[in-house]
């Protein structure tokens, strides 16, 4: 026979049940929420909508060998509405099959949602270009939430890129400086330094240039960005000697043929 009685037994139950049911709750507030750079997003206002379409047409057409992916700084470099930039892309990277998949306006977590949705070409790239995060710096009002929150927004973007493609080599870009808002600079460089950390010098690799595009006071150069946050051509031909390298040791020396899909524009210009 037990050495409990029924009343006993039912109060050891009730006991129980109330523990775990205080503990779930505690539980639960405790997990770690992701930040929102992380959580996939879309962006809702039609014309994005239109500019995926039409790279999700981009992703199914052609070679993809170098996939570039970002926002605005990005996507102007491979963009039909910047002819003087997309010729430049086309100099630097023809032979390589590279294509540019950037938007402008994307945060880190509008572009994890594309890539998730479609913009993935069905034969995986050789290598990831990265540059992304800094629609998101304004969105935080601590320096030390910004500085986690988008660092972890852009390690997921490499993250995804690494889980599509494990073989692939991700060129992580620094975020560049910016003149037209000199004070998040700071947060800047210190996201930066999270991303050098981050990258492991073999599948994800960290490329700085931003001591080529930076003045006296630490900001954009004037002669590289007339706005003081997108590149000028000379800013983007910084960009380009500095991924050649890494393109010819990873892939060898250009072909004299390129298959990347033809190149994408704004919506709205057309």
């Amino acid at each position: 026979m037990s050495l409990l009685g029924r009343g006993t037994r039912a109060w050891c139950f009730a006991a129980v049940a109330a523990a775990v049911s205080f503990a779930g709750p505690r539980l639960a507030q405790a997990a770690p929420t992701a930040p929102a750079t992380t959580v996939p997003q879309p962006r809702t206002d039609p014309n994005s909508a239109l500019a995926h379409a039409d790279l999700v047409r981009k992703a199914g057409a052609g070679v993809i060998d170098v996939y570039f992916i970002g926002d605005s700084i990005t996507r102007r470099w491979g963009a039909l509405d910047y002819p003087e930039l997309l010729a430049s892309f086309k100099r630097s990277f023809f032979g390589w099959n590279a294509a540019d998949f950037a938007w402008g306006g994307d945060r880190t977590q509008n572009i994890l949602w594309r890539l998730d949705h479609g913009e993935l070409p069905r034969v995986a790239p050789k290598v990831f270009v990265v540059q992304a995060g800094t629609n998101n710096l304004g969105d935080f009002d601590s320096a030390e939430e910004r500085v986690a929150a988008v660092a972890a927004g852009i390690e997921a973007i490499v993250e995804r890129c690494r889980r599509y493609t494990p073989d692939a080599l991700v060129v992580l870009t620094a975020v560049f400086p910016r003149r037209d808002k000199p004070e998040l600079n700071a947060s800047i460089a210190a996201i930066n330094e999270k991303l050098a950390a981050y990258a492991d010098g073999e599948h994800v690799r960290y490329l700085s240039i931003n001591d080529r595009l930076v003045d006296s006071r630490g900001q954009l150069r004037e002669e590289l960005s007339k706005d003081g946050l997108h590149p000028s051509l000379a800013a983007y031909q910084i960009w380009a000697d500095a991924l050649r390298p890494i393109l010819t040791e990873r892939l060898g020396p250009p072909a004299d043929r390129d298959a990347a899909p033809a190149p994408t524009g704004d919506p709205a210009a057309k």
